[in-house]
């Protein structure tokens, strides 16, 4: 069974910058491809970042574009998402989840469409 764990988040002041982690297991295969999501207090989950674990490639939403970056350990399973210049309406608990592969990385952030299984979460708030 697939489990996703997320790690990393916490208290930074506006204009920091955090890097949270998603490490997976139960997966036989590096083809596979992980999604960042948040959801902010009283509003819907949305898409941050996609990227797939074995070539690399990533997409990002217009929520982080530009302070954004994933990246991935292939050797630990991880992938991480490294946000910059933070803002506070960046606070919000963020998901990483596994995610369909042949629906394109670009649509399933947006659209959250072809999710296959959440991890928990970890909290992200910024304020000074």
């Amino acid at each position: 069974q697939v489990q996703l764990v997320e790690s990393g988040g916490g208290l930074v002041q506006p204009g920091g910058s955090l890097r949270l982690s998603c490490t997976v297991s139960g997966l036989s295969s590096d083809d596979y491809a992980i999604g960042w999501f948040r959801q902010a207090p009283g509003k819907e989950r949305e898409g941050v970042s996609c990227g797939s674990m074995l070539d690399g490639s990533t997409s990002y939403t217009d929520s982080v574009k530009g302070r954004a970056t994933v990246s991935r350990d292939i050797a630990k399973n991880t992938m991480y998402l490294q946000m910059n210049d933070l803002k506070p309406e960046d606070t919000a608990v963020y998901y990483c989840a596994l995610i369909a592969q042949n629906y394109g990385l670009g649509y399933v952030c947006r659209s959250l469409n072809g999710v296959l299984s959440w991890g928990k979460g970890t909290l992200v708030t910024v304020s000074s």
